[in-house]
């Protein structure tokens, strides 16, 4: 550890790096590693900050898993050298980066915390200062063991600190851009910040060695169930060659049609050795196959439970679970398990 407290800020792209043209008025990225001339209050903290950007930057939009495993290697290489680590990243995917980053960074002891912002920092009503300055104070914040108060992959946006695989983009107009429905926020930023520790994942023993995990294998497919979906469409959809998973967006608690067609759809997948995970369209809540008939149908073909899981973090598990068994049933048995705080067991 350090003797002085060391950040490492990294930048990928999104909104926060943008600062308006004084001419043009378009929104350009600034050069990060001036971020301490950018914003002078981050000298008052006393850390060791340091920047890395990417270059090119990032659109968000354009994120993939060799995005994942840079971000991934990044923070191996540099683990030791730091007490935390901040990402910015643009808001549309930074749930899905979040969660595969909660998969992928095993062990981990030390907080990587994402954040972002809606209007870019240079502008006068922006939300990215107070995002990037809490994000920080969070990441360097330790208890009196010295150990870091939160060490896990998370999300801070608007004064509240989510767990990163619990969250899903909620809105693009509000400053509360996040919402983790089904888990508690992990601290609050007010006039201090008010860990709720009860609900953060500690090691049962600290001194592990990070165990970064590079093996993904992203052949899933997302279905979401609607009215009025046609038997043909759905057929031809889970017989697309290449996908091994499928993820199947139900109503309520795990519902879908009950008309024979489905059921006899969705076990011609799992008949060819596909893995169907069933998680819930609603905000909130959990997928519950035994509540109703529907649902119980599904259950008997074979498609497993999803709980209270996000379709971002479920996407991320999979991928994850893919790309480190060949076996079903190990996976299967795995995706109802939580590993990495993503579920809630019941």
């Amino acid at each position: 550890m350090q003797d002085k407290t060391s950040i490492l800020l990294v930048y990928t792209g999104g909104t926060i790096g943008m600062k308006q043209d004084p001419v043009s008025f378009d929104l350009r990225p600034f050069d990060f590693s001036q971020i301490l001339e950018e914003m002078p209050e981050l000298k008052k903290f006393g850390y060791r900050i340091d920047t890395y950007s990417f270059d090119p930057v990032i659109d968000s939009s354009d994120v993939d898993i060799e995005f994942w495993k840079r971000l991934t290697r990044l923070i191996e290489e540099h683990y030791d050298s730091y007490d935390g680590f901040v990402i910015l990243h643009g808001t549309d995917t930074m749930s899905f980066s979040a969660s595969a980053l909660s998969f992928m960074l095993g062990d981990i002891e030390k907080p990587v915390i994402f954040t972002g912002s809606q209007l870019p920092i240079g502008m006068l009503r922006t939300d990215g200062k107070e995002n990037l300055i809490s994000s920080i104070e969070i990441a360097a914040s330790k208890d009196k063991d010295g150990h870091p108060m939160v060490p896990e992959v998370c999300i801070y946006f608007e004064s509240q600190l989510y767990r990163g695989n619990r969250t899903t983009k909620y809105t693009a107009e509000n400053f509360r851009a996040f919402r983790s429905a089904n888990y508690p926020v992990l601290a609050e930023a007010g006039i201090h910040i008010k860990f709720n520790t009860a609900f953060i994942r500690y090691p049962e023993t600290w001194g592990k060695p990070l165990r970064p995990v590079y093996d993904l294998d992203p052949s899933v497919l997302i279905i979401k169930v609607i009215p009025g979906m046609k038997r043909d469409l759905l057929d031809s959809l889970v017989s697309i060659g290449g996908i091994r998973a499928i993820v199947l967006e139900t109503y309520g608690s795990g519902n879908a049609p009950s008309g024979k067609w489905f059921t006899d759809c969705i076990r011609k997948a799992i008949d060819r050795g596909l893995i169907v995970l069933n998680i819930t369209q609603c905000q909130a809540g959990r997928v519950d196959m035994d509540a109703y008939s529907t649902g119980k149908s599904l259950k008997n073909i074979g498609v497993t439970g999803g709980g209270d899981c996000t379709t971002e973090a479920a996407v991320a598990k999979l991928f994850f679970l893919l790309g480190q068994y060949t076996d079903n049933k190990t996976i299967i048995d795995l995706l109802k398990k939580n590993i990495r705080g993503e579920l809630t067991e019941v």
